[in-house]
């Protein structure tokens, strides 16, 4: 699955009641070519928690690398192509190119990044392996993953694309990355 995506943005008119503002394809989309050539189209951006939900001004106009902004969130779908090896750049071209500066130690995988985020990801379509640290895990339409900010790739290693809808929301560094997390007595 690729080509355009359609955006319905809905808000309020003068008098208060509720509207279509926007109705039609989504526009920011970009090739991330040092990253095999994925397709990120960004549907839509916060600068803020809560969310500034008056005006009119699209949200999605705006330059903006993987992470979300600050006390802020970010909506994307991405389509990812068959992953050729051949065709990534190096670890630090590949993070440079999402906006996440220096790429850091040495990763499993070129596609190797890390968000200060809690992104919620729904698979739409196709099929993709999730890489960690030392582990992976193969997810196909209809799966869902809820990540806090862990170091992680995406490698289509199918035939097909891959299409992901992404919300990444701004979140803090892990306490204690070296404990599991206490779940409620």
């Amino acid at each position: 699955m690729t080509g355009k995506i359609r955006r319905v943005v809905t808000g309020h008119d003068p008098a208060g009641k509720a509207v279509v503002t926007r109705d039609g394809a989504a526009t920011n989309v970009r090739v991330r070519k040092a990253a095999g050539g994925l397709v990120s189209t960004l549907i839509w951006a916060t600068d803020e928690t809560p969310a500034d939900i008056s005006g009119s001004a699209d949200r999605a106009a705006r330059e903006s690398g993987v992470a979300p902004p600050a006390r802020g969130s970010v909506f994307r779908i991405v389509d990812f192509p068959p992953t050729d090896e051949s065709l990534l750049q190096d670890h630090e071209a590949v993070t440079r190119e999402m906006g996440l500066g220096h790429g850091g130690a040495p990763a499993r995988h070129p596609l190797m990044h890390r968000t200060r985020s809690v992104d919620y990801a729904i698979v739409m379509s196709g099929e993709i392996d999730m890489l960690l640290d030392d582990s992976e895990v193969h997810l196909q339409a209809g799966d869902v993953v809820v990540q806090q900010g862990t170091n992680h790739a995406w490698v289509n290693r199918g035939k097909e694309n891959c299409r992901i809808a992404f919300v990444l929301i701004d979140a803090s560094e892990p306490a204690d990355t070296g404990k599991s997390e206490k779940q409620g007595d």
